[in-house]
């Protein structure tokens, strides 16, 4: 569940609001989402994925952590680095499946392997 909008980090893009399938965020003046709707959050880590500032915080369960410095710092942006997303990396890029194939290139067959 959605946990935490760090306003410190936030760059007021609002891509999370953008992209979030439940409508969790609101916009506000200042630029910086609020998580208004809290309970509607599917767990579907979208707005961690697209945040490009790393600014939010997607708890795979219940958390008690809502308070924005007692997160740990590599909890932020998580999902973004699992993936591959964001600051030089690359998609699939910590995940050991396989050789790197360019985009646009057919996945070779398992006898090429």
């Amino acid at each position: 569940m959605i946990e935490v909008v760090r306003a410190a980090d936030c760059i007021a893009c609002d891509k999370c609001v953008d992209v979030c399938p439940t409508n969790v965020f609101d916009r506000t003046d200042s630029g910086i989402p609020v998580i208004a709707r809290q309970s509607d959050c599917q767990t579907c880590f979208m707005c961690e994925a697209y945040c490009p500032a790393d600014a939010l915080y997607v708890a795979p369960e219940s958390s008690p952590l809502t308070d924005p410095d007692a997160i740990p710092a590599d909890h932020i942006g998580r999902y973004r680095k699992e993936i591959g997303w964001g600051q030089g990396r690359r998609p699939g890029s910590l995940l050991a499946i396989g050789p790197h194939i360019p985009h646009g290139t057919p996945p070779p067959r398992l006898s090429e392997l």
